[in-house]
């Protein structure tokens, strides 16, 4: 009879075919809050971590208890309804405090206090390094091996620079790649062109923002996201013209290479316009400037070659053509008046906006402080008009009319880099997600919550080059510091990216049970004080189960299945020990063996069921032993405001803090905060040095007219 029994239990062991929606199994899912993400299966599965694809199954449907409980003009979603919504369309992450966001934030920076600290003075604890390039295939280069994860930053702007100072370079091989070696205070590059602070005063060198890494001057040509190989052009040509190119086996990349100019296709902006993006740029402007008064100035100029050498035109009404039209009417009235008397009746600056407003990020009432504040300081504003041409000599409108000009400022939009439409070509999934946040394809790269590159694995974007699905994020240099900041604490966690995506899993990590959680369990006395501080242990019974079932109820399946996977944990789907050991299955197999009695099925059914409950709970232990953590802190930008320079001593100033907080103000307060803000934000105490000192300069001696 035992071995009838054996017989049995070991033939009606099967799956059924539907598979219910078990509680069995018990998860420590360490989110403060539960995942609440749209459910969509990845096109191609997914990864448990070690290379196996993570199949994922339809979650179970809740019927309705009855036809009327289920509105008659209400259609049942569908499955790709379900399972597949729109990337830009996701139901997680809930916006937070100000408050709670800023608590976290203050938190980070004391880390960050830390680890700067411990970094002081170790450029003299640095060893001499090893050649960094070595021979490698198809006549380039490659990166010497690193007994580190290597983490490839490619980009010196806010958002990369944020994330250098922060990055823990002892757990690292920290690589930057980028066409210039040092970082820009982009915001006060208006001032630089007309001579109100110096150049060098606004420039922190890559190696100093943190001597840990290693900096190349050159820049990405392609990236691989399969291969994980960055291949890069030297920025530096030797005498013959040759350019070094080698290649970069990373473990994470983070791209973070902003963006260029938009010509919107206008014919001669690139050939004969000026921008406002590098240094480079302001030392042109200030250039031509000062060329512009010395011909006018020369004996024998007419009257009409004076007006057009000294007509300044700025093409773009937003913050950055603002600033430098008050800044540069400014440099006109208090310091070239003095030096050029005979020419100010010739001076002109003209600031054309396609739109029928200039500052659309500001308040509409600060919008027309700024107009009047222009218009007060000498600035024609002409708001309506398009460009459709430039030339060496003039501006040409869309109506036909022609403005002559010695000088014209491009301002009117950012367009991608060749970098990031080449990656978003190589990721299938961009296409879609560009198409959902109605944006061209490649001209951005799309991230989720937590800035991993929708269907990429272990590349981050952050900046003026990305796109948050579902959180349009303004280009601002603020964003792109508080994502900098964010992915170095990301990225030193230690935690796997995996692949980007609301359809994925949030960057994990497997680790053993916390020490002081399984000491805890194995005392007695431990336990009772545990049980008291949680009030009771029905209490923490209580919170046990509902934690689990809000983790079974409502994390995502492609969650479910992934934390299942890493940890062997048993599946929350899996069939009842009453399934399994089926009475009518033993029932009929046993008839169908000549019958048995009543007692004998009994056994074997208890045999079954026991059998079973010591596989669940072999399964359930070893499945505790681990923990699957997800970092529960997706991007939340903390926005301080937004300011702007308008000319004549006035700033516009917009700050929306604390849910209740919605300052504005314009004028002479305003601009004192701007000034406060702007040299608090300086990148080191060096710089805002030499900054107090050109403010000094320019007040005391006023600005420099040289020409160089």
């Amino acid at each position: 009879m035992q071995t009838t029994s054996r017989a049995l239990r070991g033939s009606l062991r099967q799956q059924p075919a539907s598979r219910a929606w078990g509680t069995t199994g018990r998860h420590r899912f360490c989110n403060r809050a539960v995942l609440r993400v749209r459910a969509e299966a990845p096109p191609n599965g997914g990864s448990d971590g070690r290379g196996a694809p993570t199949v994922l199954k339809d979650p179970p449907v809740k019927q309705a208890a009855s036809a009327a409980d289920v509105p008659a003009t209400a259609p049942a979603p569908s499955p790709e309804q379900l399972l597949f919504p729109k990337p830009g369309d996701p139901q997680w992450p809930p916006q937070r405090a100000f408050a709670a966001v800023a608590l976290d934030n203050l938190i980070d920076s004391v880390v960050d206090v830390g680890r700067h600290l411990r970094r002081m003075n170790v450029e003299s604890e640095i060893p001499v390094q090893q050649e960094q390039l070595v021979p490698g295939d198809g006549g380039r280069m490659r990166l010497r091996s690193s007994t580190k994860p290597v983490v490839l930053v490619l980009g010196s702007g806010w958002g990369a620079h944020s994330l250098i100072k922060v990055i823990d370079t002892d757990m690292y091989d920290v690589v930057v790649v980028s066409p210039r070696n040092h970082f820009v205070f982009t915001p006060m590059l208006p001032s630089t062109a007309v001579g109100t602070v110096e150049f060098r005063s606004l420039l922190e060198p890559v190696r100093t923002s943190n001597p840990c890494v290693t900096y190349l001057e050159a820049e990405c040509d392609n990236l691989d996201p399969n291969t994980k190989i960055a291949i890069c052009t030297s920025s530096i040509a030797y005498e013959d013209g040759r350019r070094p190119q080698f290649e970069i086996q990373y473990d994470k990349a983070v791209v973070a290479v902003g963006e260029q100019p938009a010509t919107f296709g206008v014919p001669g902006v690139r050939e004969h316009c000026f921008f406002m993006k590098e240094i480079g740029d302001a030392v042109g402007l200030r250039n031509r400037i000062a060329e512009k008064f010395e011909l006018a100035s020369l004996p024998g100029t007419s009257d009409e070659d004076r007006r057009a050498a000294l007509h300044f035109v700025v093409v773009g009404g937003g913050p950055t053509g603002v600033e430098f039209a008050g800044t540069l009417s400014d440099f006109l009235r208090e310091d070239l008046r003095k030096k050029y008397p005979a020419l100010m009746k010739y001076v002109k600056v003209s600031l054309l906006q396609s739109a029928q407003s200039i500052l659309t990020q500001f308040d509409e009432g600060l919008g027309r402080r700024a107009l009047e504040a222009l218009t007060t300081s000498g600035v024609e504003v002409r708001t309506g008009v398009r460009v459709v041409q430039v030339t060496a000599t003039k501006v040409i409108l869309k109506d036909g009319e022609e403005l002559p000009c010695g000088l014209c400022l491009w301002s009117a939009g950012n367009a991608p880099r060749p970098l990031v439409s080449q990656i978003a070509s190589t990721v299938p999934d961009q296409a879609m997600a560009a198409e959902s946040s109605r944006i061209p394809p490649g001209s951005k790269l799309c991230v989720d919550s937590f800035l991993r590159v929708v269907g990429a694995t272990d590349i981050l974007a952050l900046g003026d080059c990305s796109l948050v699905l579902g959180n349009r994020l303004p280009a601002t240099a603020q964003v792109a510091g508080q994502q900098g900041a964010y992915l170095a604490h990301l990225i030193n966690s230690g935690y796997n990216l995996g692949v980007g995506g609301y359809t994925q899993p949030p960057p994990y990590q497997v680790v053993k049970r916390d020490r002081l959680q399984a000491v805890t369990e194995s005392s007695a006395a431990l336990q009772w004080l545990a049980t008291a501080m949680m009030g009771g242990r029905k209490r923490i019974a209580a919170a046990a189960e509902v934690s689990d079932a809000l983790f079974r109820m409502d994390a995502p399946p492609w969650i479910r299945v992934h934390s299942e996977a890493l940890t062997h944990a048993p599946p929350l789907d899996r069939p009842s020990r009453a399934t399994v050991c089926d009475l009518a299955a033993v029932s009929a197999a046993t008839a169908a063996a000549g019958g048995a009695d009543p007692a004998a099925v009994s056994r074997a059914v208890a045999a079954c069921m026991r059998s079973v409950a010591e596989e669940e709970e072999a399964e359930r232990q070893a499945a505790e032993a681990m923990e699957v953590r997800y970092w529960d802190r997706p991007f939340e930008f903390l926005s301080l405001g937004i300011m702007a320079y308008v000319g004549s001593d006035k700033a516009l100033t917009q700050v929306e803090a604390f849910d209740v907080i919605n300052l504005k103000l314009y004028g002479s307060v305003a601009f004192v905060l701007w000034k406060s803000v702007y040299i608090t934000k300086q990148v080191s105490f060096r710089n805002r040095v030499l900054i107090l000192f050109d403010w000094m300069k320019a007040r005391v001696f006023g600005r420099d007219i040289s020409l160089f």
